[in-house]
């Protein structure tokens, strides 16, 4: 046993809460139990969601492009990076770095990203077609910082994986991971910030640009 661990166990004994687990239990019940506050009702097909889903990115000043499948991936980046006169080299997420980069003329690295780096590639965990937010859960295979720190950011996103609600973004999350993980990240366009004068600016804060491919939809 550590230290970390005594002082813990002096704690949780003191306050008479050593069940961990009948708490946890209590509180997922708990969790499950409660009514959703109101929500859109969007009871409409995948190509509708995706629909929506664009045209919110869009009015976030996202840029979104549609193809068909993830082997045009690696193209539909390339001719991205040529029209912004961006690098031919990106880091990326582990769970993207296997696609045809190199066929299409690009260098792609799977690690966290540093300062130097202008491009990142992600995927996502799911994307939201209520507010046009995309979202990323930290792990070792998908850092947070190739999202944050590039100032170009390009996310891959399943169509298949849009979701209607915030709400619904999380349910899945508990259904496919049982617990949230260290970071969960929404992202919803180019980072911004009003605080001088009230005036928007673009990329204060993390990327100025976000790049959002979407695979599977019909355009």
């Amino acid at each position: 046993m550590t230290a970390r661990d005594e002082i813990l166990g002096r704690v949780r004994g003191g306050l008479a809460k050593g069940d961990f687990a009948t708490r946890r239990a209590q509180a997922e019940a708990y969790i499950a139990a409660q009514r959703r506050g109101p929500q859109p009702v969007m009871d409409v097909s995948r190509q509708e969601l995706a629909a929506r889903f664009q045209r919110k990115a869009e009015s976030l000043a996202s840029t979104v492009e549609v193809v068909a499948d993830a082997a045009a991936v690696p193209a539909a980046v390339a001719a991205y990076l040529a029209r912004q006169t961006l690098p031919t080299t990106a880091v990326s997420t582990h769970d993207v770095v296997g696609l045809a980069w190199a066929g299409a003329g690009l260098e792609v690295v799977a690690r966290p990203a540093v300062d130097a780096d202008q491009v990142g590639i992600t995927g996502c965990f799911c994307a939201i077609a209520e507010t046009g937010t995309i979202m990323l859960l930290s792990s070792p295979e998908t850092p947070a910082t190739v999202s944050l720190l590039p100032e170009t950011h390009i996310a891959l996103i399943k169509v298949e994986r849009i979701v209607a609600t915030m709400e619904e973004a999380f349910a899945l999350v508990r259904t496919e991971r049982g617990e949230l993980p260290r970071a969960i990240n929404f992202i919803s366009g180019p980072s911004r910030t009003g605080d001088i004068e009230q005036t928007i600016v673009l990329g204060a804060h993390g990327p100025c640009r976000v790049h959002l491919i979407m695979i599977g939809a019909q355009s």
